[in-house]
């Protein structure tokens, strides 16, 4: 999924690392990505675009077409030019797991680095954590409202903020425990499993619905029927008399799909006219603008669906069309460093996270100094040294089955799926931490 865009850098980026070269100031610097709490709507996060973070920092070079670009600028000093053309980033990159569950204030990146190296990589490094983190978030919270036995798939690339976002809209769905997406190119390059119905297009193409059904399910192995382009429940009658054809001929309808109107009282009606006709095994797919929300909304009004199709609220996350990260220095030579503006402080000092678990399966996080050591689990790991991986990347099936089981453990108050503009997170600070802190915010220091 690695872009090849080297110059994806806020410009301000280059013009402070072109000073830092000028001044002496490239020494071992750290920064820390995280999400500014409170996050609206959001009572937990899952980390994603980690390994799009270390696939960056591994390829990241300026060859000599963005040297030419840059030098025309006539903004830059001949030694940072002559600096960009050898750089490769040589420094580590601490980090939560893909697709940790985590909460906002944490850091879920660590880049400890020359400075000038650290400071470049920020706007990539802001790009994809964020991105993928905000989809995979939603999608995580649509798992949860579906439930785990339901099939959910991403249905939104025609919604998507382009081609690139519906890649990673595939890719971080898929990792937070969705089963599967539409878009058939992140089949290819992602290993995604590719799914899909029909179109009411099709439909609309042929003299009736049900010669378009009997085409259909001639045509694929395991047809699943749109039946609400003219009246629903005559659709449900039509898709029925195909699937008595297709039984008789030693095969199976796989299910029908219903894209609109009241989708409560249509699947009950749908359920029990395949029932009671002898197809219980034929599924029933909703769709149609959904979300963790009007799925809820679904299942509590009595509705009865075996999948899901998600599409535009999804890609576009549709009620939290953003997340607030933030990558910010933490420490260097001089020691702990830390932004006091109103509204936006940040906390001093490399940091790590310890998690606890209790036996009712609560979740209670510490966030500590990195060389204090607390009981439980730490949550930040080094994934690089030297500018390479220490690992190989996971495949992705793997991460998703990590996040599920994460999901299907998750403690009760944080499945609450509302819209709450200012949700509490379990995170406390450690003794240090806020003895640093303290130290910090004394008047004269």
């Amino acid at each position: 999924m690695q872009e090849g865009y080297p110059l994806t850098i806020d410009l301000y980026e280059l013009t402070m690392a072109d000073s830092y070269l000028r001044r002496g100031r490239n020494e071992r610097a750290t920064f820390e990505l995280f999400v500014r709490p409170p996050v609206s709507a959001r009572r937990f996060l899952v980390a994603a675009g980690i390994e799009q973070a270390l696939d960056y920092l591994e390829q990241l070079r300026f060859g000599e077409e963005e040297l030419a670009y840059l030098r025309g600028m006539e903004m830059f000093s001949d030694d940072f030019l002559a600096y960009l053309s050898g750089f490769c980033f040589s420094g580590e990159l601490w980090a939560v797991r893909e697709g940790e569950l985590v909460f906002p204030g944490e850091p879920l990146v660590r880049v400890e680095a020359p400075r000038i190296e650290a400071q470049i990589v920020e706007t990539y490094l802001l790009n994809v954590v964020n991105f993928h983190t905000l989809i995979a978030s939603k999608a995580a919270r649509v798992r949860l409202a579906a439930g785990f036995s339901a099939s959910v798939a991403d249905f939104s690339p025609r919604r998507d903020h382009g081609p690139g976002a519906a890649l990673g809209v595939a890719y971080a769905s898929y990792l937070a425990g969705l089963d599967g997406t539409s878009n058939v190119e992140a089949g290819r390059r992602l290993g995604v499993p590719v799914v899909g119905t029909m179109a009411h297009a099709y439909v609309m193409s042929f003299s009736s619905e049900l010669e378009a059904f009997r085409a259909f399910a001639t045509d694929h192995p395991a047809p699943v029927l749109l039946i609400d382009t003219y009246d629903t429940l005559q659709g449900a009658r039509h898709a029925l008399e195909v699937s008595r054809e297709l039984r008789a001929a030693g095969r199976e309808l796989a299910g029908v799909r219903i894209d609109s109107g009241d989708l409560p009282s249509l699947t009950r009606r749908v359920r029990a006219l395949f029932d009671e006709a002898g197809f219980p095994e034929v599924r029933i797919f909703i769709s149609g603008d959904l979300d963790e929300y009007r799925i809820q909304a679904f299942l509590a009004a009595g509705g009865v669906a075996d999948g899901y199709g998600v599409g535009t609220r999804l890609g576009t996350s549709y009620d939290l069309p953003a997340l607030g990260g933030v990558y910010k220095l933490v420490e260097d030579a001089s020691g702990a460093r830390w932004k006091a503006s109103p509204g936006k402080r940040t906390l001093p000092g490399r940091k790590q996270v310890w998690r606890h678990r209790g036996e009712d399966g609560a979740i209670h996080d510490v966030l500590a100094l990195a060389d204090e050591r607390l009981a439980g689990e730490a949550l930040l790991a080094r994934r690089m040294r030297e500018g390479r991986r220490l690992a190989p990347a996971e495949p992705l099936a793997a991460l998703r089955e990590r996040t599920l089981a994460t999901l299907r453990e998750l403690p009760e108050d944080l499945r609450v799926i509302a819209a709450d503009p200012k949700p509490e997170y379990p995170v406390e600070l450690s003794e240090g931490l806020t003895a640093l802190l303290r130290s910090l915010e004394r008047p004269g220091h």
